[in-house]
């Protein structure tokens, strides 16, 4: 039995151990039972557990809470991030190199260069392996080169290695075929690598939920890796539902379904613990909209939004057009109604006039965010004028139009302004926010992406149509990465005119 080799594996004296792990399968049970059973034993060092994202960071502090300081929770770019820091100078980087790298996209730069300082001196590596004597990587699928470089170099200065990976999960990166062909390549010179190799191939998740589901889930996963199409024809498991309808939106990044079609999915979407997965953040907007609003979206640990106005705000401080320009860029990120085209017009005219003119109505309210932009030309000012367009929308003064799909975020923009230096802010917001551990409610709608490593009873996944799922192997990822966060019931909502190459139907 996988599961009972498995563990054996993992608490053997083995010091390189990958596991291929496909969703749902008991992954992180094991990695979190392995962890309270080793960690106490490993004297001065400490263990460390290395996911990709921090909703997966949180899952594994639940599953060993109470193990102390023996070990050790981190993103991959968190410890690529704290290396760097504690050699800034050598790398000729600032002392605040995470700051660093949210204003110049240079993760991938970062993790290229901590990974070249460990392999060029090699008391550091050691260094790091007496501190960490075991490591388990998580979701190691996601690694890019350079991350699966740092930490194979810990392994060959001393670190014992438990590896975790699906390459059928691999959704994030790899953007051109050679990345992807290099990924695949990397896993499976790993597996040869190993002092031991196995797989979990039990549905653990479905137990307690619909294990005919789980079962097909698991066969969907192997036709997709195998490069076949899932068989909609034949004799469907308990708990799967396939609705035939078509995406209709004249807009390419809208949805629409036509009655009759349409009541359908209202009609599934109102059960209990259900989450609406899609392909893009533009389809969860729409979708929203689909819904008449009634289910938020789920923002997640992420804010590329508001990354990207700090580093706007910080490369433009000191001109209020260019801030409001950024403002604009932010707002239609977070919310919409808000256009560039009206609003948004108004907004950057009167911050490059300097607020001089006078303005009625609605333009003046508008006139009120640029002068906060006019008076405080930094991020405070942007923060102000964030804050001002919230208090205008929630008094019903104006802007009834507008629609926040990001409050979370938004409301993280305006806490900006209680910051003397913005990045310092950024790293403080995110703090709170992990600690916080934000929980998804009830019901939502997210991307595939955000939703990784959830699970959820009632799963309801759209359009899947030959855009949102190609026959690439990025979309067969997709598709199964979005199928198995289902623990009850899935419904798939599929195209006839449009047909996805990864379905027969």
């Amino acid at each position: 039995m996988s599961d009972t080799s498995v563990a054996a594996a993992l608490r053997s004296s083995a010091r390189l151990v990958v596991v291929e792990a496909p969703g749902g399968c008991g992954k992180t049970y094991q990695g979190a039972e392995f962890a309270r059973d080793i960690a106490p034993a490993l004297g001065d060092g400490r263990l460390l557990i290395l996911t990709h994202t921090n909703a997966a960071c949180d899952v594994f502090a639940a599953r060993t809470k109470g193990i102390g300081s023996t070990i050790e929770i981190r993103t991959i770019h968190g410890l690529i991030t704290e290396i760097a820091g504690a050699y800034h100078k050598a790398l000729g980087l600032p002392a605040d190199v995470g700051a660093w790298a949210r204003r110049n996209d240079g993760y991938d730069q970062l993790a290229r260069q901590v990974a070249s300082l460990l392999e060029q001196n090699a008391f550091i590596a050691t260094s790091l392996a007496q501190r960490y004597p075991l490591i388990i990587c998580d979701e190691h699928q996601d690694a890019s080169a350079d991350q699966h470089a740092i930490i194979m170099t810990l392994h060959r200065a001393g670190s014992r290695l438990r590896v975790f990976g699906d390459p059928m999960q691999q959704i994030f990166g790899n953007e051109r075929a050679a990345d992807a062909q290099n990924a695949e390549a990397r896993w499976t010179d790993l597996k040869q690598a190993a002092c031991h190799f196995d797989e979990l191939d039990f549905p653990h998740r479905w137990t307690d939920g619909e294990p005919e589901l789980g079962h097909w889930i698991l066969t969907a996963r192997s036709t997709l890796k195998a490069g076949g199409q899932i068989d909609l024809t034949a004799v469907r498991p308990r708990g799967l539902t396939v609705h035939y309808a078509d995406n209709t939106s004249q807009n390419p990044r809208g949805f629409y379904v036509a009655r009759p079609a349409s009541a359908a999915i209202y009609d599934w979407g109102r059960q209990p613990r259900m989450l609406v997965l899609t392909g893009t953040n533009d389809t969860c907007t729409a979708l929203r909209a689909f819904f008449n609003r009634s289910y938020p979206l789920w923002e997640g640990h992420v804010r590329d939004g508001l990354a990207a106005l700090i580093a706007h705000t910080r490369q433009h401080t000191g001109s209020p057009a260019e801030l409001a320009t950024g403002t604009l860029k932010f707002l239609e990120t977070v919310a919409s109604g808000f256009t560039p085209s009206d609003q948004g017009k108004i907004l950057i005219e009167e911050a490059a006039a300097g607020c001089v003119g006078r303005r009625r109505l609605k333009p003046a309210f508008i006139q009120s965010m640029a002068q906060c932009l006019v008076d405080q030309p930094d991020h405070r000012g942007v923060a102000s004028a964030l804050a001002r367009l919230r208090e205008l929308m929630d008094s019903g003064t104006a802007f009834s139009e507008v629609n926040v799909h990001h409050p979370r975020e938004l409301a993280e923009a305006i806490q900006l302004a209680n910051f003397e230096d913005p990045d310092d802010g950024f790293s403080e917001i995110a703090r709170r926010r992990t600690h916080a551990r934000p929980k998804l409610p009830d019901r939502a709608i997210s991307t595939i992406h955000k939703a990784k490593g959830l699970e959820f009873d009632n799963v309801l996944l759209l359009p899947c149509d030959r855009s949102a799922f190609s026959n690439s192997p990025k979309a067969r990822a997709k598709l199964y990465v979005g199928m198995s966060r289902a623990k009850r019931s899935l419904m798939l909502v599929v195209s006839r005119t449009k047909p996805s190459p990864l379905f027969k139907i």
